[in-house]
């Protein structure tokens, strides 16, 4: 068995440990009882450090090495590349460093769920100062250049940097604000959604039926509750969604399934070869992130996606035989200044994520304290969306991420809506995209998908892999031009 072999082997093996760890979080966010948390944060603990003692052990590195004097295929230099470029990362990283990480954020999780439940911030802020100081002293550990949240942007959006990011905010954030302003003008359509009460088990079966004609496997997957909804994989055959459900707000519970579909059919679609191996993931969380948002807006609030699926949300609530699909597409695209981020219409949602990225990088950098962060969350929420949270549970507290200690992760959101923008023209010039969807030919869109983006998984960067889709770097330019298309002919208004 030659090296790259034995380095397929050996990253297999520590698979099934990830495999099993990805479970048990799975549990923890779903099924587990309150009261376990704290032994389940410790287990948690233990299995991430053998993980990354491993990853991280002299054994690997020495194969990682004789494998790059090895490799010949365009495949097997991925892996080395990937594999020693996590390798070193890591590396850097000491493992008590990494296993306090993971028992103060599986604490963390728990105190926030009961922090958001009674609105109060003050609960959750001591437990999240803590794990800023973890997430401060493993940026320092890997390293930056310029700037000390460049570090952690690297973990989710490979060569993205904070100085770049803001190069990108800042020409998108003009367009959004003044995009909602002349929206905002314009009297919003009812909103179907909400207008009626939706039984929960329809729900649940609508969410099914969803994910079914977008093409999620149900032999390799599973839907279920939590929180804030999630995909998971545990294995190649076994990639999870949650969502949520409310009587009053079907939107609610239907776009998170979508979003969560776009995620799963991404995990589905990449090879199976490949899993288990370096590059047996995504290229990135906002390539991931484009995945859903695709399916989430650019399909599913669609005008052709509701004259063709108007009939089948019929069979589960027949109060949508009184409007026509055109005021169900309306009603599934309001814009309107709102409080929370999951819920929020495409045109204002990036305003949210540049929010969460201001104090992100302030805290990172140590410019503001945890405990200021109630007060500064509010004066950016009317800074930039126009309205201010009446509790805590609305605003601060309403997203998991920093109890995750995912610092770093929410630009991958805004991101992801940018490249999925990019991808759509892309494959307009492959496909009639309106006439595929009011057909309900799903099966189309989702082979250019698996052949364009799924099937490359993280054979290369995601600036290679966005080039090599569309001819060019990822630019805002692109999601401008589909909002300004987009809903100048919704609303009636010139965003030109």
């Amino acid at each position: 068995m030659n090296a790259i072999e034995k380095l397929k082997k050996k990253y297999r093996w520590i698979y099934h440990f990830q495999s099993a760890l990805n479970l048990i979080e799975w549990d923890f966010e779903t099924h587990m009882p309150r009261k376990a948390f704290e032994k389940r944060a410790e287990a948690i603990g233990t299995i991430s450090t053998f993980v990354f003692q491993y990853l991280t052990s002299d054994e690997l590195g020495g194969l990682i090495n004789q494998a790059e004097k090895e490799a010949r295929t365009d495949e097997d230099r991925a892996i080395v590349y990937f594999a020693k470029k996590d390798y070193e990362k890591q590396k850097r990283i000491p493992p008590k460093l990494l296993r306090k990480f993971s028992e103060e954020t599986a604490k963390a999780q728990a105190i926030w769920q009961e922090a958001k439940e009674k609105s109060d911030f003050s609960i959750f802020s001591d437990q999240l100062e803590k794990v800023v100081e973890i997430v401060i002293e493993i940026a320092e550990k890997v390293g930056y250049e310029k700037n000390r949240y460049d570090a952690l942007l690297d973990f989710y959006e490979p060569g993205m940097t904070t100085e770049k990011l803001k190069g990108i905010i800042s020409p998108l954030r003009k367009f959004l604000v003044e995009a909602v302003d002349k929206i905002s003008s314009v009297e919003k359509p009812e909103d179907i959604f909400k207008k009626y009460k939706f039984d929960m088990q329809k729900q649940k079966e609508l969410s099914k039926k969803v994910l079914e004609i977008m093409g999620y496997d149900f032999g390799a997957g599973r839907v279920d509750v939590s929180a804030h909804p999630f995909t998971t994989t545990i294995s190649h055959n076994d990639v999870r969604v949650t969502t949520r459900y409310d009587v009053h707000d079907l939107k609610n519970s239907f776009y998170s399934t979508v979003h969560e579909g776009g995620h799963a059919l991404y995990e589905q679609g990449i090879p199976e070869e490949y899993r288990g191996l370096p590059i047996g993931d995504g290229a990135s969380m906002a390539i991931h992130e484009s995945q859903s948002r695709f399916w989430e807006n650019i399909v599913a609030r669609s005008l052709p996606f509701w004259k063709f699926f108007k009939s089948i949300i019929e069979e589960y609530f027949e109060v949508f035989k009184r409007h026509s699909a055109e005021e169900v597409w309306r009603a599934s695209n309001i814009v309107e200044r709102s409080l929370i981020r999951t819920e929020a219409d495409e045109v204002t949602y990036n305003l949210h994520i540049m929010l969460r990225f201001d104090l992100e990088e302030a805290l990172i950098n140590r410019k503001i304290k945890v405990k200021d962060l109630p007060g500064l969350w509010n004066e950016k929420m009317k800074e930039y969306i126009g309205v201010i949270p009446p509790n805590d549970r609305e605003g601060v507290l309403q997203d998991v991420h920093w109890a995750h200690g995912t610092f770093g992760y929410f630009p991958s959101y805004m991101l992801g809506n940018l490249y999925s923008a990019q991808i759509y023209y892309a494959m307009l010039k492959d496909l009639d995209f309106e006439k595929e969807i009011e057909i309900g030919n799903f099966d189309r869109i989702l082979s250019w998908l698996r052949e364009k983006v799924h099937k490359k998984a993280r054979t290369r960067e995601p600036d290679e892999l966005i080039k090599e889709i569309s001819g060019e770097e990822l630019s805002e330019k692109y999601f401008i031009r589909y909002v300004r298309e987009k809903y100048s002919d919704l609303f009636s208004v010139s965003l030109l």
